[in-house]
């Protein structure tokens, strides 16, 4: 049985990677804070769930033990959380990484997946942004993101394969909702409010369905060491402008719930100017993998999830907004 520990296994993606990595017959490890609690986690004899804190190496080599595979998802995410408390997002998204990655090697874990971001690459209006693109971060969530990514494979070896991918913004439905990015919110206000606000509009982002992430993972956990060693990779499915990704949402809501009638969008000025695209050719050519979900299928599923009652209080409920889940509970 593979055997694997998620650092920051907590969160949003993860909790649709790990009950689909439990019924592949993965031994599932989950180290994490839980800030966001754990009643989305599947009761099953092959899932652990740590409370502990990757600034904790004590901990971290603990959680280490006897794990073959390391994913790597712990991170204070997003912009805004950075702006809550600078220091909690330093030492987290940074301080506490490398010495994570030697605990690792010491440890005999075979292999390492880190998640580093897209948004490293900042302000791009290059049509083709790769991997060998310069990283221009605009925050220091990119900037630890990308400074990281060196961190991990300064230590690699033919014992100890090392990759990081790049995702784009995820979007759609998981057990532990984030309503806090870009199709997400658009789709809540759409829904609930019956009105799209867009911030700007011209800001080009790229986007990842929250399955692809998922698939993403399992594949880069379980591809040959040899196509996978010291890689980065891009990972996004379709670049859209928010103004686009607005019209995506109107056109799916009205087509989910016709009662709502013509949706209107509602634009006003934003000082977000992150605007970038990315090439995901290279994952293509080298594993295979293209994503398969499109943002109109995240706010349809997000459309369905609504519709079964399975987002109560989707603006009232702190839990699916991290900086608001931060400052309720004093995170430090």
């Amino acid at each position: 049985m593979k055997k694997l520990v998620i650092f920051g296994g907590g969160g949003y993606c993860a909790s649709l990677l790990v009950p689909q990595l439990l019924e592949e017959g993965w031994d599932v490890r989950v180290f994490d804070t839980f800030w966001y609690g754990t009643d989305h986690f599947p009761k099953n004899p092959n899932l652990a769930l740590i409370k502990g804190d990757v600034r904790d190496i004590k901990a971290v080599k603990e959680a280490l033990k006897d794990r073959d595979h390391v994913l790597h998802l712990a991170c204070i995410s997003n912009d805004a959380s950075f702006e809550l408390d600078e220091n909690l997002s330093t030492s987290v998204n940074l301080d506490s990484f490398e010495p994570l990655v030697i605990a690792a090697k010491e440890a005999g874990v075979k292999r390492f997946v880190f998640a580093s971001s897209s948004s490293v690459y900042g302000v791009s209006d290059s049509p083709n942004v790769t991997e060998d693109h310069p990283l221009i971060p605009l925050t220091l969530y990119n900037k630890y993101k990308g400074m990281c990514e060196p961190l991990l494979l300064k230590h690699t070896d033919k014992n100890f394969v090392g990759v990081v991918f790049r995702p784009a913004t995820v979007c759609g439905y998981a057990p532990r909702l984030r309503l806090d990015l870009s199709v997400n919110i658009l789709t809540n206000f759409a829904v609930n409010k019956g009105t799209i606000m867009v911030f700007g509009g011209a800001q080009l982002r790229p986007n990842l369905h929250v399955q692809d992430y998922a698939d993403l993972c399992k594949l880069l956990l379980t591809a040959p060491a040899d196509k996978v060693a010291n890689q980065i990779f891009n990972c996004g499915f379709q670049n859209m402008s928010i103004m686009d990704i607005a019209k995506a949402v109107k056109k799916v809501v009205e087509e989910f719930f016709p009662e709502k009638g013509n949706l209107p969008i509602e634009v006003t000025e934003s000082n977000d100017n992150r605007s970038y695209h990315i090439n995901s050719d290279k994952i293509k050519q080298v594993l295979g993998f293209a994503p398969k979900y499109s943002v109109e299928d995240a706010v349809r599923g997000l459309c369905q999830a609504f519709q079964d009652g399975k987002i109560p209080n989707s603006f009232d409920d702190d839990k699916y907004f991290n900086v608001r889940t931060m400052k309720l509970i004093g995170a430090k």
